[in-house]
């Protein structure tokens, strides 16, 4: 079973499902020339999909246009549903950053015959996450930018507070669409600056002063 490992602890939480938000920042939403969503949207990666920071993501022989999107990533301490606004702030344990790699070419190809993108987002090594730090040790703001690098080369940069939804409010909608358990993840969405990624690539991603991890495309 794979695990979220903390930082400054022995402590490892064995996780059991992966939430994952799209279209949490406007400026992502219209460089894919998406409509704003009135509500978070939702879909779900396989606890199989999950690979840690150092690991290699392996480019799947059936796309040839897979992209990185780096992302805020909540972990659940508590069991929940139907949570109010206070109660999903405190069910998030800590925080972690994490890349939802997608194939594009294979996601539009399900969107225009209107099937779901699950094809396209829950390869093996499709999501990848950082050691957590708890938020007992560190209150996000929100104004810490969050950013991925492809070769040393900037290619996402934005501040946390452009989300649409902001963390306990995606655990709060998360929860009134079903049960969220200790060792759930929450990805909550990408910034603006998604780009394709090609063998040989080395991605590098964090959220200042945070997280970081690393790891690198074959």
């Amino acid at each position: 079973m794979k695990t979220a490992k903390i930082k400054n602890s022995n402590w490892e939480l064995p996780i059991r499902k992966i939430v994952c938000v799209g279209r949490n920042y406007v400026e992502h939403i219209q460089e894919l020339g998406n409509e704003v969503p009135e509500k978070p949207v939702v879909f779900i990666k396989p606890a199989s999909s999950l690979i840690y920071s150092g690991d290699k993501i392996i480019y799947p022989e059936f796309s040839q246009d897979m992209h990185h999107e780096v992302e805020l990533v909540l972990l659940i301490g508590r069991t929940i549903k139907n949570a109010d606004k206070q109660t999903s702030e405190d069910a998030i344990l800590a925080y972690g950053v994490g890349l939802d790699m997608t194939l594009r070419d294979v996601q539009n190809q399900l969107k225009q015959k209107g099937h779901p993108w699950t094809i396209a987002k829950c390869f093996d090594t499709s999501a990848v996450i950082s050691d957590f730090i708890f938020k007992s040790e560190y209150q996000l703001s929100l104004n810490e930018e969050i950013y991925l690098k492809v070769n040393g080369e900037y290619k996402q940069k934005d501040p946390l507070a452009k989300m649409m939804f902001k963390p306990a409010e995606l655990v709060e909608y998360v929860s009134s669409l079903m049960t969220l358990e200790e060792g759930d993840l929450i990805f909550t969405g990408t910034p603006k600056g998604v780009g394709k990624v090609n063998k040989g690539d080395k991605l590098e991603a964090g959220i200042e002063g945070l997280v970081t991890l690393s790891c690198s495309v074959s």
